[in-house]
């Protein structure tokens, strides 16, 4: 039997579509509080704003002429 999973928002209860939404991840300065995590779909997630943060990783090489 196949089993198919409906992420719901945590916010307003609307069914998330496959492919889309976003993990909110609050991080309290005590840490001993821990993390806490939210499902949200694109729409609340943008309204809710906040900063945007760099991406990790390697920078990509330059690319050279010649």
């Amino acid at each position: 039997m196949a089993r198919k999973t409906v992420l719901v928002s945590d916010i307003s209860g609307v069914e998330i579509p496959e492919g889309k939404g976003a993990t909110i991840r609050i991080t309290f300065r005590d840490a001993r509080k821990g993390v806490r995590e939210l499902d949200v779909t694109d729409e609340e997630a943008e309204r809710l704003g906040g900063r945007s943060v760099a991406r990790r990783g390697r920078r990509p090489k330059a690319s050279s002429s010649g």
